[in-house]
């Protein structure tokens, strides 16, 4: 009998979401770095309509829209004026209860992620949200990428079995020069970088029930952590870490940004290539094996930046549309997320076990 590796069909593995049959004009609330790196690119990619962009920087707002062929509001209310818009709130977390309030009541809405800043103002936006009867999403976006979505397909096809370790590995540098409104933030790296990769290991592992982490911070940068070390609880038997360093300053060599997932018949590794000298970044990267099939790189459609940013858009038109029956980042999901990365922070401010130093 041959014991060659058999060739595993990686061809139909699902990378994309599909399109809104009647795509709606977007309002894009916020004009900031990743407008230009993933929204609108995403937009015109998937030749999304966009009414406009405001910004409270008006110079700013002009500028983007210039680029983008779009038009740039000079105030809020007239972007929000705008016949049958989605909105997408490109915002800093501090500034959803803000904006949220001046939506029409029913309105499509798209978050940027995090859903505020801690868990009680991710409540008080989920309050807020179901008072006006918002059909509301984050952009937990990870989960929509080529490799993510392709992932998720082979987990639902059984190649991977039960899955028992995920760990999250990063050891690279990040510009956070490129993010200013982190500043002063008493909650940085799980809050706004970390936090996708809980999102993304709850779509993959449903809801932890316990968490133990440290998050500190690194002489190179005044910012309050940029270092986290994570093992989340989930089913007995499981072993899911995250391992996340930005300030690895020491050339690409050793450098890595990767998901391992291994399962009882099934493994995958991922390559997160956009982290990997951002925000130019390299190509993404998956490799599956399962049974006795080898290793098999997938052949990616895309990458997460954009294309990731078409499926969160995308997801929440057709089900505010009625075309999806489940919107996967809607706030009363992303709530869990945003308890993930509370209970990560809780953990972290609490004293370790003591090691006893005498006999």
């Amino acid at each position: 009998m041959s014991t060659e590796p058999l060739p595993l069909d990686v061809g139909g593995l699902r990378q994309a979401w599909p399109r809104p049959s009647r795509p709606k004009p977007i309002v894009v609330v916020g004009s900031g770095g990743i407008v230009n790196d993933a929204h609108l690119p995403a937009y015109r990619l998937a030749n999304l309509p966009v009414a406009g962009v405001y910004d409270l920087d008006h110079d700013k707002a002009r500028a983007v829209a210039a680029k983008w062929d779009t038009h740039a509001f000079e105030t809020l209310e007239e972007a929000i004026a705008t016949p049958g818009a989605v909105y997408d709130l490109a915002l800093p977390p501090a500034a959803h209860l803000d904006v949220l309030p001046k939506l029409p009541d029913g309105a499509a809405v798209l978050l940027q992620k995090p859903m505020g800043r801690d868990l009680d103002e991710a409540g008080a936006i989920l309050k807020l949200c179901r008072a006006k009867h918002l059909t509301a999403a984050v952009n937990f976006q990870l989960r929509f990428s080529p490799m993510l979505l392709a992932v998720a397909d082979a987990l639902e096809r059984g190649w991977f079995g039960r899955l028992i370790d995920v760990e999250v590995h990063l050891n690279l540098v990040t510009p956070w020069h490129l993010f200013p409104f982190l500043k002063g933030m008493p909650r940085v790296e799980i809050a706004v970088h970390s936090i996708h990769y809980l999102d993304t290991l709850r779509a993959l592992l449903g809801n932890p029930v316990g968490v133990h982490a440290r998050s500190m911070g690194h002489p190179s940068t005044d910012l309050a952590q940029t270092r986290t070390s994570a093992i989340f609880d989930f089913e007995p038997g499981q072993r899911i870490t995250l391992s996340i360093n930005h300030n690895h300053d020491f050339g690409r060599r050793f450098q890595d940004a990767s998901f391992r997932i291994e399962g009882t018949k099934g493994a995958a590794m991922l390559k997160l290539g956009l982290l990997l000298n951002y925000p130019e970044g390299e190509p993404d990267e998956l490799w599956i094996t399962s049974g006795n099939s080898g290793w098999t790189q997938v052949p990616l459609s895309g990458r997460w930046f954009p294309h990731a940013f078409i499926g969160t858009m995308s997801n929440l038109q057709r089900f505010a549309a009625g075309e999806d029956t489940r919107l996967l980042t809607s706030v009363e999901d992303a709530w869990h997320t945003m308890a993930m990365a509370e209970a990560a922070f809780v953990s972290a401010a609490q004293p370790a076990t003591e090691v006893r130093t005498t006999p």
